[in-house]
């Protein structure tokens, strides 16, 4: 306090000559209209100007609970997607609405690791078995496919990335169906994939997206895996591999959504069951 009053005594001239400044300025605007009109217009523009700059950090701040908004409705959307329902033929001469019933369902979850750099890449989210998560479920994003979980603890899951040697997700051409293979692609390229034991009758051309053909519990059909990039094919005998750019830029990954396969259990129950039999 002392040290205040000593330099408010050191420096009186200059806060007196503000003072009164200040006072010369009021009395010249409030009795001349055109400088109240001048002043109040310029002191509305300074507002205006400073609420925008205040909104717009206030939105920035905010766009983490607004993606996790976003990222939880295009969960909920997915899962009244077409795809995610199936048709139950039997059913068909009853009422319309027991035809279609949901057999996927869609959890949203952030991106808190991810590595692309490696031959066996792991990316780890934000949501475990409480949220419903569990081993064996596929992950896509907005853009495309993006692995499988193969561990799970109460609150984070592990996702074996697309970008992995032991990835393989069967897939088709949007178009005309033929079926194939995508794995990683050897030079670990993160951008690129190759599609394989594609049959060597099948006229693929550059740009031709290719998709989850629906044969794996993991993922349903007609999800983007990427489009055709190069058709300098590598024959292997009665089949065809070709250069895929893949649709997801793994460097980037913010949100994904686990797909849950009401009837991955008993699809892959019964396939287990016929290979023991043969």
């Amino acid at each position: 306090m002392r040290n205040l009053l000593i330099f408010i005594s050191k420096y009186n001239a200059f806060f007196l000559f503000l003072i009164f400044e200040l006072f010369a300025f009021t009395i010249y605007v409030k009795y001349n209209s055109y400088q109240k009109a001048v002043f109040i217009n310029s002191a509305n523009e300074l507002t205006g100007n400073l609420y925008d700059r205040i909104s717009n950090l206030q939105r920035y701040l905010n766009l983490g609970t607004a993606n996790d908004s976003l990222a939880r409705e295009n969960a909920r959307l997915r899962g009244q997607l077409k795809t995610a329902f199936y048709t139950d033929t039997a059913v068909k001469h009853q009422v319309t609405d027991t035809v279609y019933h949901q057999q996927y369902s869609y959890i949203d979850a952030k991106v808190i690791n991810n590595s692309v750099n490696r031959r066996n890449n792991y990316i780890t989210i934000n949501k475990g078995s409480i949220e419903g998560i569990a081993k064996d479920m596929g992950v896509i994003s907005n853009n495309g496919i993006v692995g499988v979980v193969v561990a799970v603890s109460p609150h984070f899951a592990l996702v074996r990335s697309f970008l992995h040697k032991d990835t393989r997700v069967s897939a088709m051409f949007a178009d005309n169906k033929e079926i194939g293979s995508m794995v990683w692609s050897d030079d670990l390229d993160p951008h690129k994939g190759i599609l394989t034991d594609v049959p060597n009758h099948v006229k693929a051309r550059v740009g031709e997206q290719v998709v989850t053909s629906g044969y794996s519990v993991f993922f349903p059909p007609g999800i983007p895996i990427g489009r055709v990039s190069s058709l300098h094919t590598k024959s292997g005998g009665f089949f065809l591999n070709m250069e895929v750019a893949l649709a997801v830029d793994f460097s980037r990954l913010e949100y994904v959504y686990v797909v849950t396969n009401k009837l991955a259990q008993e699809q892959a129950g019964l396939e287990a069951q016929q290979k023991k039999d043969e």
